[in-house]
């Protein structure tokens, strides 16, 4: 089985897995995961996404790193390519936004943008414990990311059964370095091991 193979049927299963975790399983998990992130080291610049389509966590994460006294960055859709950013405000000024996201209202600022944060959550379906990432395969993040200040901490944030011992990885993937889960909070992944 090819990697692109191994990583679509990875996609169908988690995507399968999401839409059956039950409602009050979800607002829990969401809760936990806004509070997870409350115990996050801050940032003054902190690039975070409002989830979507059954992703884990909800705009209260957003609200907790601002909260903290972060400036939060969200996505903001343009052509396929890096993303575009702009600054979260509020959940009152969140617009309707291309493929079911809610983006700011305000200026969209470039993609270069995302090397002033030095925390960066992204989405993913899962993670493995070496830190590759399983996106969605549109490539939005994985052009963003290198973009990013080296020195930036990778957090992805998944359910805790969607950090796996072992995922395909491709050489344009660059590794997380943590998993926020709702359960065990921020979980430093190793990004050393082959």
């Amino acid at each position: 089985m090819s990697e692109e193979i191994d990583k679509q049927a990875w996609r169908a299963m988690i995507r399968a897995q999401r839409l059956s975790v039950p409602g009050a399983v979800r607002a829990a998990e969401d809760t936990a995961l806004a509070e997870a992130a409350g115990r996050l080291e801050p940032a003054e610049w902190v690039c975070a996404y409002v989830p979507v389509r059954g992703e884990p966590g909800s705009v209260a994460i957003a609200e907790t790193l601002r909260a903290a006294g972060s400036r939060v960055l969200l996505p903001v859709t343009r052509e396929p390519g890096p993303l575009y950013w702009g600054e979260y405000t509020g959940p009152e000024e969140l617009q309707p936004a291309r493929y079911g996201l809610l983006e700011p209202s305000g200026p969209a600022l470039s993609p270069e943008t995302v090397a002033d944060a030095g925390l960066i959550l992204v989405p993913a379906l899962a993670v493995d414990r070496r830190g590759v990432r399983l996106g969605q395969g549109a490539g939005y993040y994985d052009r963003t990311l290198r973009l990013a200040d080296p020195a930036a901490r990778l957090i992805t944030v998944v359910r805790d059964d969607e950090v796996v011992d072992h995922l395909p990885e491709e050489p344009h993937d660059i590794r997380m370095h943590w998993a926020l889960t709702p359960t065990t909070g921020p979980v430093q992944l190793d990004t050393t091991h082959p």
